[in-house]
């Protein structure tokens, strides 16, 4: 992994002054989609992100960074949508980077293939057909140096290894699975990351202030505040499913969405559970506030083609009011979208259910509101997978107006699983999936 200069300053110019040249590319057109409504609802304007090659993308911000991309084009940018001050202007974030998994001796090994890749925050401008990159801001720790996507704790996170599964890579305690952004009225940044799970503070300038983590996870060596405020029940996250959405209240507290349900008290229950959690951080006081138990629809009712409950995640969730949410229900092929509201009776905060030895936990309970657990009610707003031209993987949404929404998938950066990801040069061998931003009308509003 190369060296990281520190200091390094956040590109922020625009096409027109001077934005590198790859990302000032005129962006391959997508076609706006023509698709016939399905429930009402139906895609009004599809835009695709142009090929930018990840090296040189990388190495505008933080020169060094990267040196060699195997041929890998930017994506990864649809973790999270949220409205610019501009008209058509987004802020994203990308996740950890490009990975993927190989079996070896038949056990899954997860691969790097860009280790030096530092995860940042694009600001997007959804132009005619194209996705333009307007800006782009790395995330550093406190001296300036990348803060990377590489796993941060052996005896916790997957180990990580090289593009063909063959050499270990080193942890790094600074690493981020970054997700859900959102901006906050002084020009900083709130994220979340599915490693610790943790909630992110970062600077207008990309700097981690502080990163929230359970309470026990005794992360050490990060070059950042390290603040262990968020239940410890949180410690139970299964792998790859910690924090995905992060949704910014009215009045300014946090909303953040555990992907998937916990393993607790196993692996084995967390895989069969429907039952996950929402907790609400106060930036004021730097704690959370309450915690609340809600409850997928069965996995194949959100997805008819899937029967595994495990696929069920949260990938956003949307403020729409004082105390309302918009919740994103998915598989990787399908999604559907929950209005919920937070009511002060919904809270579970630092109750039996918070406590790992409680048997059975939360998410062993086959009917939890049978069980006295005031699950938050929902009310369906639009499945996705029924309207014509929504792409897979949806994992970002914003509210455009009061009835049209703003989508955003997750290429994955054109990786895919196995052997076959990368040729016989250690070149990429890309999906052909893009990164598009998608705009759905709803026929009712929100």
């Amino acid at each position: 992994m190369s060296p990281h200069a520190a200091g390094r300053r956040r590109v922020h110019r625009s096409v027109a002054t001077g934005l590198p040249l790859a990302l000032a590319a005129v962006l391959v057109a997508a076609g706006t989609a023509a698709a016939a409504p399905s429930g009402n609802a139906r895609v009004v304007r599809t835009a695709t992100l142009g090929e930018i090659p990840l090296g040189t993308f990388s190495n505008a911000l933080l020169p060094g960074s990267v040196s060699d991309d195997r041929g890998v084009k930017l994506g990864g940018i649809g973790s999270d949508i949220y409205p610019a001050s501009r008209k058509g202007e987004y802020w994203t974030v990308t996740d950890r980077g490009p990975n993927g998994q190989i079996k070896v001796d038949g056990k899954k090994r997860r691969t790097f293939p860009v280790p030096g890749f530092d995860p940042a925050i694009v600001k997007i401008r959804v132009a005619g057909k194209d996705v333009e990159v307007i800006d782009a801001i790395p995330l550093t720790t406190a001296s300036g140096k990348a803060v990377t996507g590489l796993p941060d704790q052996r005896s916790r996170d997957e180990a990580p290894y090289t593009f063909d599964a063959r050499t270990p890579l080193s942890y790094d305690p600074n690493g981020l699975d970054t997700e859900g952004i959102v901006r906050a009225g002084d020009g900083s940044f709130w994220l979340v990351d599915e490693y610790g799970p943790s909630l992110v503070h970062v600077s207008a300038r990309g700097r981690v202030l502080a990163r929230y983590v359970p309470e026990g996870l005794g992360l050490t060596g990060a070059d950042y505040p390290v603040v262990e405020a968020l239940p410890s029940v949180l410690l139970h996250r299964k792998v790859n499913r910690g924090f995905e959405g992060l949704a910014q209240l009215p009045g300014g507290d946090l909303v953040m969405a555990l992907q998937s349900p916990l393993s607790l008290p196993d692996g084995d229950a967390g895989d069969a559970s429907r039952t996950t959690r929402l907790l609400r951080f106060s930036p004021r006081e730097k704690a959370v506030t309450a915690e609340y138990a809600y409850r997928f629809d069965p996995v194949n009712v959100v997805d008819p083609s899937e029967d595994d409950t495990s696929e069920l995640k949260i990938s956003s969730v949307v403020a729409v009011g004082r105390d309302r949410l918009l919740v994103e229900e998915r598989t990787d092929k399908a999604a559907r979208l929950q209005l919920v509201r937070l009511g002060r009776g919904a809270d579970i905060l630092g109750g039996p259910w918070d406590d790992d030895t409680t048997s059975p936990s939360l998410e062993q309970l086959d009917d939890p509101a049978a069980a006295g657990v005031p699950v938050l009610s929902k009310r369906l707003v639009v499945d996705l997978g029924k309207v014509a031209g929504v792409p897979g993987k949806i994992e970002g949404i914003a509210r455009v107006d009061h009835d049209t929404l703003a989508l955003v998938n997750d290429n994955d950066f054109g990786m895919t699983d196995g052997e076959g990801a990368f040729d016989a040069r250690g070149r990429l061998v890309d999906s052909g999936v893009r990164t598009t931003v998608t705009y759905v009308r709803l026929p009712k509003g929100l």
